[in-house]
C-alpha cells in the first residue's frame, strides 16, 4: 500500500469504459465515492479513505480528487491521472466540490453513488442541496459491474495474491497443534503472508477455534487450540483479495468429519465443473447442491457457494457493502476474467464438519484453482 500499482494503458482502458457507460446514461458528471472505485480509476493505494474522497469524472477533460489536504503527498507520488483539491479539516469535501461547481451545473446531468460505503447521507444531502439546478441520477452499482470482469493486469495481481493466501494457510496450518495459542498461530500466518509479498487484506484473516467455528466473522483470540481449527485468510496485493479456506483437525479427526470432508471436497469439485463461461450463477450453485442431496441432505443449504472477489478494502474482500453471491436464485452469467471464492461449507450439519474455499478464475476454456495448498483432510499433532 505506497504506490500506483496501474500501467498507463490500463488506467485508460478503464476511464474510457467508464465514459462509455456515462455517454449511454446521459450523465455529464459523475460522483465516485466508493474507496474500490476511486482506486479502479486512479490507482490511489492508501488508508486515508476512513475520510471522504470524491472523484469528479466529466463526461469530457480532466479527473479532479477531492479529499483531505494532508493527504497531498501520497496523491502525488501515486495519482497522475486527476488534478488534487485539498481542503483543510475545517471544511468537507462537499464543500470543496459545491465550491468548484456551483457555476457549472445547472442543467446538467449528475451520477452520484448514494449506496457507497464513502457517501454520507449527510454528504449526499450536501452535494445536493448545494448544486443547485444539477438533476441527479443514482449510479450505485455501475462500476460494481465493470470491475466483475478482470483484465489480463488484474488477473496476474489475482494470482500473487493467491500464491499469498497459500503461503499464509500453510503456515497456519503448520502451527496448529493441541495447545498452540491462539495469536500464534495468527501470528505464523501474518508473517508468512507479509513475506510472501502480501499486504493487509480487506479483512481477517479468520482463524477461529472448534466451539466458534460457525461464527462467520471473528477470528482469534487469547485462548489455546484444541479439537479443530477453522482458517479462512485472503492474500492481497495491490488491493486485489484473494481468499482460501481449510479446516485442520487436532490430533486426529472423527469418522463423521473424515466422511464430511470427502462430501465437501465432491461438491467443491461440482460447483467448479458447473463454473463455465454462459453459466448462470444458480447453475454453479445447483451443481453445490446437487452433491448435498445425493450425499442425503436435502435440508442442508447455503446462502451461497461463493462470491466474486477482487479489489477490497478495509473492513471487506468483498469490494464493498454488497455481496455479489453464487446464489440459488441467482441468473447472472458468468463471463471469462471473473474470479471468485468459491466454497463447499459444511459446519452444524449434524453429520460432522468440513470446509473448504479457493480463489478460482474463469478463463475462456474453464475454471482455474488459483490457491494450490491440498483441501486435506488436515491433521495437526
Amino acid at each position: 500500500m505506497h504506490s500506483n500499482p496501474f500501467t498507463d494503458a490500463e488506467l485508460d482502458r478503464r476511464l474510457t469504459a467508464t465514459r462509455q457507460i456515462m455517454d449511454a446514461r446521459g450523465l455529464d458528471l459523475i460522483f465516485l465515492s466508493a474507496p474500490e472505485h476511486v482506486f479502479y480509476l486512479t490507482g490511489l493505494d492508501h488508508w486515508g479513505y476512513f475520510a471522504p474522497h470524491v472523484l469528479i469524472v466529466p463526461a469530457a477533460g480532466d479527473l479532479t480528487l477531492v479529499t483531505r489536504a494532508m493527504e497531498h503527498v501520497a496523491i502525488r507520488n501515486q495519482v497522475r491521472n486527476a488534478a488534487f483539491v485539498g481542503h483543510p479539516d475545517t471544511e468537507t469535501a462537499a464543500d470543496v466540490v459545491i465550491r468548484l461547481l456551483k457555476d457549472h451545473v445547472s442543467g446538467k446531468s449528475i451520477g452520484i453513488e448514494s449506496a457507497s460505503a464513502g457517501m454520507s447521507l449527510a454528504m449526499g444531502q450536501a452535494l445536493q442541496a448545494g448544486l443547485v439546478g444539477a438533476r441527479w441520477i443514482d449510479i450505485t452499482g455501475v462500476l460494481d459491474e465493470m470491475r466483475l470482469v478482470k483484465s489480463i493486469e488484474e488477473q496476474g495481481f489475482m494470482r500473487r495474491a493467491a500464491a499469498a493466501a497459500d503461503a499464509g494457510t500453510q503456515a497456519a496450518i503448520a502451527a496448529v497443534h493441541d495447545g498452540a495459542n491462539e495469536a500464534d498461530v495468527a501470528a505464523d500466518c501474518l508473517a508468512a503472508m507479509t513475506r510472501a509479498g502480501g499486504t493487509p487484506p480487506g479483512f481477517g484473516p479468520f482463524l477461529r477455534p472448534w466451539h466458534r467455528m460457525a461464527e462467520e466473522h471473528t477470528t482469534w483470540g487469547e485462548g489455546t487450540h484444541k479439537d479443530a481449527v477453522f482458517l479462512e485468510i485472503a492474500g492481497c496485493v495491490a488491493r486485489y483479495n484473494a481468499p482460501m479456506g481449510r479446516l485442520v483437525n487436532i490430533g486426529s479427526i472423527s469418522d463423521e468429519d473424515a466422511a464430511m470432508a470427502e462430501i465437501c471436497g465432491r461438491a467443491f469439485d461440482a460447483a467448479l465443473n458447473a463454473l463455465t463461461v454462459g453459466a448462470l450463477a444458480q447453475d454453479v450453485y445447483n451443481g453445490w447442491q446437487s452433491v448435498v442431496d445425493a450425499a442425503g441432505m436435502p435440508e442442508y443449504r447455503r446462502h451461497h457457494c461463493g462470491y466474486l472477489v477482487g479489489i477490497g478494502f478495509p473492513p471487506s474482500w468483498t469490494g464493498g457493502p454488497r455481496v455479489t453471491g453464487l446464489r440459488h436464485d441467482s441468473t447472472r452469467e458468468m463471463q471469462a476474467g471473473m474470479t471468485f471464492h468459491l466454497m463447499s461449507w459444511f459446519t452444524e450439519t449434524g453429520r460432522g464438519n468440513y470446509f473448504i474455499s479457493n480463489t478460482v478464475l474463469l478463463g475462456v476454456d474453464g475454471a482455474e484453482v488459483l490457491t494450490k495448498t491440498p483441501h486435506g483432510p488436515h491433521v495437526s499433532p
